[in-house]
């Protein structure tokens, strides 16, 4: 129940913040528009008067209004990030320990991926962006990585499709994380069943949610995709 409560709580500050970030943004086109002030340009002409092209008063409000928005994003997204940190955790601590003949090395191997930080503050010349997770990627940062990518071949699939080393797979094709499923033998079994056909794989980069297809092929190494994967 508290889990659920967090959740909710943390779908509805996602959508204050989306909220926040579309004023924010409507803020910052009206000040860059061509001939505007910005951010931070002068109200007053090269001889000190105020200029007249301008509405001072309002680009005063519209700066101030913009300097809250920015505050209370930063709060929200740091309260979001928390919330992740701690839902995401506790999943980690649920999941139970594989044993040997599951392809693991028997211990319970819970990396700390480091969970998303915040890029919040919008630039003079640009709209807000963030790499903090969208209420679409909360359910997908709450499922459980079971495997990371611990070794890439040069030129391989894999590699030209953009998977990279220490990526932490959630989804791989149809292939999820299941108590006593021998992941390593799906996973090469997915890869031979979509042999020439691109598939969705989705997992965690540094703790932010990353979706990618990659095409499982014969190139001029070995295997279908040049990598291998460690199950956590």
């Amino acid at each position: 129940m508290v889990a659920a409560n967090l959740k909710a709580e943390t779908m509805k500050l996602v959508e204050n913040r989306s909220a926040i970030e579309v004023e924010m943004n409507a803020i910052i086109e009206r000040l860059c528009q061509p001939g505007g002030p910005g951010l931070s340009g002068n109200l007053v002409d090269a001889e000190g008067f105020p200029r007249t092209d301008i509405d001072i008063p309002v680009v005063r409000a519209e700066r101030n209004r913009l300097a809250v928005l920015r505050s209370d994003h930063k709060e929200i997204t740091e309260k979001i990030n928390a919330n992740i940190q701690v839902l995401h955790s506790a999943r980690l601590a649920a999941r139970p320990l594989t044993t040997k003949g599951s392809g693991n090395d028997g211990a319970s191997n819970n990396q700390n991926s480091s969970m998303v930080n915040a890029v919040a503050s919008a630039s003079s010349h640009s709209v807000v962006t963030r790499d903090s997770p969208s209420s679409m990627d909360v359910d997908m940062i709450l499922s459980i990585p079971f495997a990371v990518v611990d070794e890439i071949a040069d030129a391989s699939p894999t590699a030209e499709d953009g998977l990279q080393l220490g990526d932490q797979i959630v989804k791989f094709g149809s292939v999820e994380y299941k108590v006593g499923d021998n992941l390593l033998q799906r996973l090469a079994t997915e890869a031979q069943a979509n042999q020439g056909h691109a598939m969705p794989v989705i997992l965690l980069r540094q703790g932010a949610p990353v979706n990618l297809t990659v095409t499982p092929r014969s190139w001029q190494g070995r295997g279908l995709l040049g990598c291998s994967f460690r199950i956590l």
